[in-house]
C-alpha cells in the first residue's frame, strides 16, 4: 500500500471530484444501479437514466416487480440491452436470495446476475467501504501511462497486473474514496484523447509524460474486425396500423421490437422480399428507401427501410402485432428504428 499516493490523490478529489447523484450514498441498490447503467457509457449520457429509474423504480422491490417492457422502454437508447435484462433479473435473485439487501460480501456479490469483478468491487467499496480496487477504463488508462505498463489490458495477464497495482496502492482505510477518485483522475484529466498533463498532481512522476508517449498507453491487443450486416426493414401500414415483433433470438436487442425484417448476406438497393402480411395486398412500395448505417461494438448494420402502403392492416400471424401507429411510442425499440420513425413523422 502506497500511503502517499492514495493520501494525494483522495486530496485532488475532495478538491476537483464532480457531485454526482450516486457519490456519497451507501445505499447499495442506488450505486449498483448508477454501475450498471454506466457501464460503457458516458456520465452525461447516463445520468438522465438514473434519475429516471430511480423515479420509476425507487427501491429495488420495485425493479423486480416491473415487467420487462417496462424496463426496456426505460432503457431504450442507452444501448447494450443485455444490461436492463441482467437488471432485471438480478433485482429478482436479491429479493429471493438476499431478502433485498445486497450482501456485503465480494463473493456474494459476484452471485447476482450480471455483476462481475468490477461491479463487485464498486459495490463492495462504494456501499461497504472494503478493500476492493475498482479498475475500470479511466484506472486502466491512468495507471499505464503513470508506470509505462505495456501490458495489454485486455488480456488475462494485463487484468491481473492492473487489478493487483491497484490493490497495492489502494489505502485500504479509505477504500470508497480512492476508488472513486481514481475512476475520477481518469475520466477528468487523464483522458483518452489530448488529457490535461498540465493539471495533473502526478504528471512530473508519469512515464508516459516524461518520456512523451502520452499517446502510446494503455496498450490493447488485436482489434476484432466488425461484421457487417444487411437489413431490410418494411413500415406495412394503411396508415393506422402497422406491424411489429419482439426479437426473442440470442442476438442483438433481444427482447425489443421490431418492423418486419429479411437480413441478406451482402449490400443491395432492391428489397430481397416482401413480407408476408402485405402479400394479400397489392402494396404501394416506396422505391426510395431510407438507408442508415448504425455501429454497434462489433457490428455493422446497413439498413434500408421500405414503406409499403396497403388497404388494410389485417389480424397478423407469424409473431407479429398489429398496433395503431399512434402507439407506436409505447414499445421499446433500438435507437435505429426510432429515428426512422422519427424521419417519418411517427
Amino acid at each position: 500500500m502506497d500511503q502517499e499516493f492514495s493520501k494525494n490523490l483522495r486530496q485532488w478529489y475532495r478538491k476537483n471530484g464532480r457531485k454526482l447523484p450516486w457519490r456519497g450514498t451507501k445505499e447499495a441498490y442506488k450505486i449498483w444501479l448508477s454501475e450498471i447503467i454506466l457501464q460503457q457509457t458516458r456520465v452525461n449520457q447516463g445520468l438522465p437514466y438514473y434519475e429516471k429509474f430511480l423515479e420509476n423504480f425507487p427501491s429495488i422491490n420495485k425493479l423486480a416487480e416491473a415487467s420487462e417492457d417496462q424496463i426496456l422502454r426505460l432503457w431504450q437508447g442507452l444501448g447494450y440491452y443485455s444490461r436492463a435484462r441482467n437488471l432485471h433479473a438480478a433485482a429478482k435473485q436479491v429479493i429471493i436470495d438476499f431478502k433485498g439487501e445486497f450482501p456485503a460480501d465480494f463473493k456474494k456479490l459476484k452471485s447476482i446476475k450480471g455483476i462481475g469483478d468490477y461491479t463487485a468491487s464498486a459495490i463492495a467499496s462504494f456501499a461497504f467501504d472494503l478493500p476492493h480496487p475498482v479498475v475500470d477504463g479511466n484506472v486502466y488508462r491512468f495507471l499505464s501511462r503513470f508506470f509505462g505498463m505495456d501490458i495489454p489490458i485486455d488480456s488475462s495477464l494485463g487484468k491481473k497486473a492492473f487489478d493487483d497495482l491497484a490493490l497495492e496502492l489502494m489505502d485500504g482505510q479509505h477504500a470508497a474514496e480512492h476508488n472513486q477518485a481514481m475512476m475520477e483522475i481518469g475520466s477528468l484529466v487523464c483522458k483518452p484523447i489530448s488529457p490535461n498533463c498540465d493539471e495533473c498532481p502526478f504528471s512530473m512522476a508519469c512515464h508516459a509524460f516524461i518520456y512523451n508517449k502520452v499517446s502510446d498507453y494503455p496498450v490493447k491487443g488485436k482489434k476484432l474486425t466488425a461484421k457487417k450486416r444487411y437489413f431490410h426493414y418494411f413500415l406495412v401500414t394503411d396508415g393506422i396500423a402497422t406491424y411489429i415483433r419482439r426479437r426473442n433470438e440470442k442476438d442483438i436487442w433481444q427482447g425489443l421490437y421490431e418492423l418486419p425484417l429479411v437480413e441478406v448476406s451482402e449490400c443491395s438497393d432492391f428489397p430481397p422480399a416482401i413480407p408476408e402480411m402485405a402479400k394479400i395486398h397489392q402494396p404501394t412500395f416506396n422505391n426510395q428507401p431510407v438507408k442508415r448505417k448504425h455501429i454497434l461494438s462489433h457490428q455493422e448494420l446497413y439498413t434500408c427501410f421500405w414503406r409499403l402502403e396497403i388497404d388494410k392492416c389485417l389480424t397478423p400471424n407469424d409473431g407479429y402485432l398489429r398496433v395503431k401507429l399512434t402507439d407506436l411510442s409505447t414499445y421499446a425499440f433500438p435507437q435505429l428504428i426510432v429515428k426512422y420513425f422519427e424521419h417519418e413523422g411517427l
